[in-house]
């Protein structure tokens, strides 16, 4: 890949915010932006086996109580967004919630990330849903290493400046 800072000059001023006039990648400032409450919501899907899935359901996992651990991976992994995504700001989260659905051959992941705040939380509800699913496939890869992690992307965010955005919505 190029490191030639002119493959971004002349991109919208919006477009990406994250590159300053000369192309280089900066923290975005939001000393400026009004504090509102911002909601972000995320999902994605762990892709698994049948027998994989009835061990989930049925606690026999080895390592524990598989969703209940990627609840809490999920849970800390909002708080650290910053520390993992390099140009994120730290942000006061005022509510998380993660809640899995088990069918016969996945476990899809919601993630519902809240704050009063600058910035939104679409980053901290992306950053919940894959480490609930990392940790899933971590907590059952010894009986399906074929496990797939599929489809994590933003459901929704609201707040700010550019308001609701919901996906599907033209």
């Amino acid at each position: 890949m190029s490191n030639d800072s002119s493959l971004v000059k002349g991109a919208s001023a919006g477009a990406l915010s994250h590159f300053n006039d000369e192309g280089s990648a900066h923290m975005v400032d939001v000393g400026e932006k009004a504090d509102t409450e911002r909601v972000a919501v995320a999902s994605g899907i762990v892709r698994m086996r049948q027998e994989t899935a009835s061990v989930i359901r049925e606690g026999r996992a080895g390592k524990g109580d598989v969703l209940g651990i990627a609840r809490i991976a999920g849970i800390m992994a909002t708080k650290k967004t910053a520390e993992i995504i390099p140009l994120c700001h730290p942000l006061p989260i005022t509510h998380v919630d993660i809640a899995f659905e088990l069918h016969e051959d996945r476990v899809a992941i919601r993630a519902k990330v809240a704050t009063h705040g600058k910035t939104g939380v679409e980053m901290e509800a992306l950053t919940a849903v894959s480490a609930a699913a990392l940790t899933i496939y971590d907590m059952t890869k010894a009986i399906d290493r074929g496990m797939a992690i599929e489809l994590i992307q933003l459901e929704s965010k609201s707040g700010g400046r550019s308001g609701m955005w919901v996906r599907g919505d033209a």
